[in-house]
Formats: structure tokens, C-alpha cells, sequence
């Protein structure tokens, strides 16, 4: 039985991009200390399910934050969020929010979930798929992050639901923010950035 040439060369590139997405997955779990900038993070899922480019963010500031459904701080922080991306999103800002279980189980829906439970608060920033923020198992965004911008007291783990990340136009996190920070506290930050001449 002959085989055709179109046949084999569908294989053969089925094959090739198979690969491909393999190693560029591999290679960002595994190079992340590479990374230079927020660009270069390809493996990211919104809360739809749906692959995100990190690079969408680029030129703006990004406000990057672990966020939790059943927390004291819950409330707050939502509302703050909302708010500050109301006010600023025409100006540039962004703000970027990944779930995560890792903090005494307040976290422990489905994305779907998550998303509904999220729309009781009008959230119109973009929101991620539940991911692991600390451990072996974190997103490797999140090693990154915390590389970057170290906790305190020499533990740069995230230390619970809401730390916050600013980061600026080029793609460099500039600051952490510590849970009990709350949106409003760091808003003098987001509009020095917003106005600064780059």
C-alpha cells in the first residue's frame, strides 16, 4: 500500500508542530529565570480556557494579583480592583488576576465558578485560570515574579490571597504589595506610572 506525498507531509508537519509546542512550552517552564520582561510568558490560560500572549500587555502598566473567593479580603480587593481599572483603563492600566486554592482552601471552585463568582462584582479585568502560586508547581510567571520582587524577611513566597505585583510599561515588576495592602493604597503608584514620560 503506497502512501502519497500529501499524506506523509501532513504527518510530518503534524509532527513538527507537535514539537514544537512542546519544547516552547518546556522551554518557558523551564527558562523562566531568563525571562527579562512580563513578554515572554506564553504559557498562561484565561479563565475561559483560551492560551494568552503576555505580550497583549505590553506598553501598558500591569497589575498582577493571587486572588481568592472566601477570604476576609476578598471584598475589599474586588471592589478596589473594579474601581481602579474603571478609572484607569483608558489611561493604559491593566490588571491581571490568577485564582489560586493554596491559602487554607479559599479558592476551591471550578474556573467557571470562579468567573460567576467574580461577576457579582462586575469584573470587567482580566481574569486567569486557577493556578499554583508557590512550590515546584507554581506558574512559572510566579517564579518569576517573586525572583524579581523578593518577600520579605528573606521568604519571597506568596504569603497569602491578594500580593500584589506592579509592573511598568517595559514588561519589569517594580514593587510588590504585601495582602493587607489594599487596591486604593497603591493607587499614588499606578498614576506615577500612567503619567511618567517613558
Amino acid at each position: 500500500m503506497s502512501v502519497s506525498a500529501n499524506a506523509l507531509t501532513h504527518v510530518f508537519l503534524t509532527l513538527f508542530l507537535w514539537e514544537l509546542a512542546v519544547s516552547t512550552a518546556a522551554a518557558d517552564n523551564k527558562d523562566w529565570k531568563n525571562a527579562k520582561t512580563l513578554y515572554e510568558f506564553t504559557a498562561v490560560k484565561d479563565i475561559d480556557g483560551n492560551d494568552v500572549n503576555m505580550e497583549k500587555y505590553k506598553g501598558h502598566p500591569v497589575l498582577v494579583v493571587n486572588v481568592a473567593s472566601n477570604c476576609g479580603l476578598t471584598d475589599t480587593n474586588y471592589r478596589q480592583l473594579q474601581a481602579l481599572y474603571a478609572q484607569y483603563a483608558a489611561k493604559g492600566l491593566r490588571v491581571c488576576a490568577f485564582p489560586t486554592n493554596e491559602f487554607l482552601s479559599q479558592e476551591p471552585g471550578t474556573n467557571t465558578q470562579i468567573k460567576e463568582f467574580a461577576d457579582k462584582y462586575n469584573v470587567t479585568f482580566d481574569m486567569m485560570a486557577k493556578i499554583k502560586v508557590n512550590g515546584d508547581d507554581a506558574h512559572p510567571l510566579y517564579k518569576w515574579l517573586k525572583e524579581k520582587q523578593g518577600g520579605y524577611l528573606g521568604f519571597d513566597g506568596i504569603k497569602w490571597n491578594f500580593t500584589k505585583f506592579l509592573i511598568d510599561q517595559k514588561g519589569i515588576p517594580i514593587k510588590r504589595y504585601a495582602p493587607t495592602i489594599s487596591p486604593n493604597d497603591i493607587e499614588s503608584d499606578i498614576k506615577s506610572l500612567l503619567y511618567k514620560e517613558l
